[in-house]
């Protein structure tokens, strides 16, 4: 684990790691065919939200990696405009993967992203992982599992 040594997390070069990709995969689970996640939204692949006029009957486990990264370079993009300190690279992949399920609207009104610039504690801002945990009022085990994950890859653990 490797601090940036930049004061603002904006002048780096930010990348999700292998390890953050894997992550990510792990999470979404590959589906070659539309379904609708648990928030109500037409999903296919890594958890690729469909967008106005976008269909597939089916789509490759290559098409839904493409699909992936390019999903993953937008959450990197919120992470690195809302977070304003400098965090390691366990941290942002930690924050990807938040971003990458939530959404980057999300992460800037977060309390999450309070607490990180503020520089709350690390245990703050672990616990507050594990208030995202709910999909249309219900909350969801598959959330709390991966908000648990996320938070101890935050914390280093």
């Amino acid at each position: 684990m490797v601090l940036v040594e930049s004061k603002n997390i904006s002048n780096m070069i930010y990348f999700t790691s292998n390890f953050g990709l894997e992550l990510i995969k792990s999470f979404e689970d590959f589906r070659s065919k539309i379904y609708i996640c648990p928030a109500g939204i037409e999903t296919i692949g890594y958890g690729h939200v469909l967008k106005n006029g976008e269909y597939f009957d089916t789509i490759s486990e290559s098409t839904a990696l493409t699909f992936l990264k390019y999903d993953i370079a937008k959450a990197e993009k919120a992470v690195i405009r809302n977070i304003k300190i400098p965090i390691a690279q366990n941290q942002f992949d930690a924050l990807v993967s938040f971003t990458f399920n939530v959404g980057g609207g999300a992460l800037q009104r977060s309390i999450l992203r309070q607490k990180i610039n503020y520089g709350s504690s690390l245990e703050e801002i672990g616990r507050e992982f594990l208030c995202w945990v709910y999909s249309k009022g219900r909350k969801l085990p598959g959330l709390v599992r991966r908000r648990m994950i996320e938070s101890k890859i935050y914390l280093g653990r």
